[in-house]
C-alpha cells in the first residue's frame, strides 16, 4: 500500500480537478485577515449572482417557485461563490457541481411542465458536512484510511432532502475524528475563519460554518455531539440549531464513535438567514423520517408549538440569562452580548431573570468519561490501515500543545464503569428537569422559565489550537436540550477592553482569562445560544426568531 502521504496527494489532485478551472481566482495576500468582502469584489460573480447569494432562504424558495429565478441560476451562483470561499478558507471536501447543475435543470424542467414544485426545498442549494453519504462519492470524513471508499447509497437525510427538492452541490471540511471544536485533518488540511483567518472557524462542522458565513451556501447541514453545529455557527456569525436526539434522521451517515449511543450526535441546519432553521426542520420532519430511520422520533412538525401555545403564545416571555457556567468566566465581548440581549428583550416587553447553572463541571466530566471510554481505540483502529498519525493538537505549532478534556486521556474503561457514569448522567438529567420546573416560582408568568440564553463558548473565535473548552455547548447535549445560535455583535476593541482579573474558579479559568486580547480577536463575530427543553425544536426556533427581532429593533 502507498504511504499515507501519497494517498493524500492523489486525493488532493482529484479535488483540484473537480473545481471548474475558470472559477479559479487570485486570493488576497495572506496578510488580509478579513476575507468576507472578497467574493463580491473578485470579479467572478456578476451583479445578479451577487444578489442571489445575498438573498435569504425564504425569498430564494419563493423566487424559484415563481420561476423568477431558475434552479440552475441559483445553483450556479452559489457554486461559484462556494468555490471562491474554498480558495479563501479551505472549507470544501467533495465538489460535484456538474451533478448539482444536472439536478437543478431537472427541477426547472419539472416546474415548467407541471407548474408545481417538487417539494418544500425546490431548487435550494444545500451544502453537507463530510459525513452525509451520497451514492458514488467518497466520504472520507478527514481520514486517509477512508480515501477510495465510495458510498453505495445515500444517507437517509440525503434522500429526504432530494425528495424535498433540494440540490446538494458540495460537502464541507471537518477535523480528523470529528471530536474537535476546530477543523483540521490530514487529508484536506485546515479551515480558517473568514472574519479573521488567524482564528478558528470552530468545529467539527467548521467547513460548513465558514462556507455559510461567506454565503457560498444558503443553508448547510452540520452535526453536533458536543457543540459541533453551534460552535462553528457562533464563531462564524451565523444561525444554527442543535435538535434533540432523533428529530433529524442520522441513518446511513458516517460517524466517529459508532455504537456509542448514550450521547448521540444529531444533524442540524446552519444558515445565514434565521428563516432557514424553520424551513429545514419543517421540510425534514414533514417527510416522516421515522419511516426510513428506526431511531428517528415519530413526532410531526407542531405548528401550535411553533406558535408557543405552551409559552403564553409568545407574549411576555421569561428568559433566564446564564452569565457563566461556574467553571469558566466568559471574555468581555461575550458578557457585552449578554447585556445587549437582556436590554433588547426587556425593551420588547419580556422578562429576564438569572439562570443558576447546576453541576455543569460534573456534566462536562461525564461527557468526557462517556466519549473516552473507547475513543482512543476507535481512532486507532480507524487510522491503522494506512498508519496516518492521529492528530493530537489543532495548534499551528505542536510545541505548546495541551490535551483538551474532550480528547482521549487513557486507553479506555470497563463496561461496568461506563454504566456507572451513564447512571450518574441519568440522575443529573432528572435533577436538571426539576431545577428548571422550580423556576416557575420566580418568573411571574405562572410557567417555568421559557428558555435559557447563555454563551456558546467563553470566547469569540479564538486563534487556531486555542479552543480548549466546549462545555458551554456540551452540557446541553448530555441533557438533550435543543439549542439555537443567533448573532449579536462583533468584538470591538474600544468596548471590549481587557478587564482586571476576577477571582478565578481555577487555573484553567485563569488560562482562558489570559488568552483574551481584543486585538487578537479582531472582527470575530459574537453569538449566543438559546436553550429549550427536550424535543421542543419548534418553540426554540420561534423564541430565537423573537430574540433576533428584539435585537434588530433595539439597534
Amino acid at each position: 500500500m502507498p504511504h499515507w502521504t501519497a494517498l493524500v496527494a492523489e486525493k488532493k489532485q482529484r479535488q483540484l480537478k473537480s473545481i471548474p478551472q475558470e472559477w479559479l481566482v487570485t486570493p488576497p495576500p495572506s496578510s488580509t485577515l478579513d476575507v468576507t468582502g472578497f467574493p463580491e469584489s473578485c470579479g467572478l460573480l456578476n451583479a445578479r449572482e451577487i444578489e442571489i447569494t445575498n438573498t435569504s432562504v425564504d425569498v430564494l424558495l419563493k423566487k424559484i417557485a415563481s420561476a423568477e429565478w431558475t434552479a440552475v441560476d441559483v445553483t450556479t451562483a452559489f457554486s461559484k461563490r462556494a468555490i471562491v470561499a474554498h480558495q479563501l478558507v479551505n472549507c470544501l471536501t467533495e465538489i460535484f457541481i456538474d451533478r448539482a447543475l444536472a439536478r437543478a435543470a431537472e427541477l426547472d424542467d419539472h416546474l415548467k411542465k407541471t407548474g408545481k414544485v417538487v417539494g418544500p426545498l425546490h431548487g435550494l442549494p444545500i451544502s453537507l458536512k463530510d459525513q452525509l453519504c451520497i451514492k458514488g462519492l467518497e466520504t472520507t470524513m478527514g481520514y486517509v484510511s477512508w480515501i477510495g471508499q465510495y458510498a453505495e447509497k445515500n444517507a437517509v437525510l440525503v434522500d429526504i432532502l432530494i425528495e424535498c427538492g433540494a440540490v446538494s452541490f458540495v460537502r464541507t471540511n471537518i477535523p480528523q475524528t470529528l471530536m474537535w471544536p476546530e477543523t483540521f485533518n490530514n487529508v484536506f488540511g485546515r479551515t480558517t475563519n473568514p472574519n479573521n483567518v488567524s482564528l478558528t472557524p470552530g468545529g467539527s462542522s467548521g467547513g460548513e460554518g465558514a462556507l455559510v458565513a461567506l454565503k457560498g451556501s444558503p443553508l448547510g447541514v452540520g452535526s453536533d455531539i458536543g457543540g459541533s453545529v453551534r460552535i462553528p455557527s457562533a464563531f462564524c456569525g451565523i444561525y444554527g440549531l442543535r435538535p434533540s436526539y432523533g428529530r433529524v434522521p442520522y441513518c446511513g451517515a458516517r460517524n466517529s464513535l459508532e455504537g456509542q449511543d448514550s450521547i448521540l450526535s444529531v444533524f442540524g441546519p446552519m444558515t445565514s438567514s434565521i428563516g432557514g432553521l424553520k424551513v429545514f426542520m419543517k421540510a425534514v420532519i414533514n417527510s416522516k423520517p421515522w419511516l426510513k430511520d428506526p431511531l428517528a422520533v415519530r413526532k410531526k412538525w407542531d405548528e401550535d408549538e411553533y406558535d408557543l401555545v405552551d409559552h403564553g403564545s409568545g407574549k411576555d416571555l421569561c428568559f433566564a440569562i446564564m452569565w457563566d457556567d461556574g467553571v469558566v468566566v466568559p471574555h468581555p465581548p461575550i458578557r457585552r452580548s449578554l447585556e445587549i440581549t437582556k436590554a433588547a428583550l426587556q425593551k420588547a416587553g419580556h422578562k429576564v431573570v438569572e439562570w443558576k447553572p447546576i453541576k455543569h463541571r460534573l456534566l462536562g466530566d461525564v461527557a468526557g468519561d462517556i466519549w473516552n471510554a473507547a475513543s482512543a481505540e476507535d481512532f486507532m483502529i480507524t487510522t491503522s490501515s494506512t498508519g496516518e498519525p492521529i492528530i493530537a493538537t489543532m495548534e499551528l505549532d505542536d510545541a505548546d500543545a495541551v490535551t483538551a478534556s474532550f480528547r482521549p486521556q487513557n486507553g479506555g474503561t470497563t463496561a461496568y464503569k461506563l454504566w456507572q457514569v451513564q447512571k450518574l448522567r441519568q440522575n443529573i438529567r432528572k435533577e436538571y428537569l426539576d431545577h428548571w420546573n422550580a423556576t416557575a416560582s420566580e418568573t411571574g408568568t405562572g410557567r417555568p422559565v421559557d428558555a435559557i440564553i447563555c454563551p456558546a463558548a467563553p470566547f469569540a473565535a479564538p486563534p487556531h489550537g486555542k479552543n480548549t473548552y466546549a462545555n458551554y455547548t456540551t452540557v446541553w447535549n448530555l441533557l438533550d436540550y435543543p439549542a439555537a445560535i443567533f448573532p449579536v455583535t462583533t468584538v470591538d476593541s474600544t468596548l471590549d477592553g481587557k478587564e482586571p482579573p476576577h477571582s478565578f474558579y481555577d487555573d484553567f479559568d485563569k488560562d482562558v482569562y489570559e488568552l483574551y486580547d481584543p486585538e487578537k480577536f479582531k472582527n470575530a463575530p459574537v453569538c449566543l445560544q438559546l436553550v429549550g427543553r427536550t424535543l421542543e425544536e419548534e418553540a426554540v426556533i420561534k423564541m430565537t426568531e423573537i430574540v433576533d427581532a428584539a435585537l434588530a429593533a433595539a439597534k
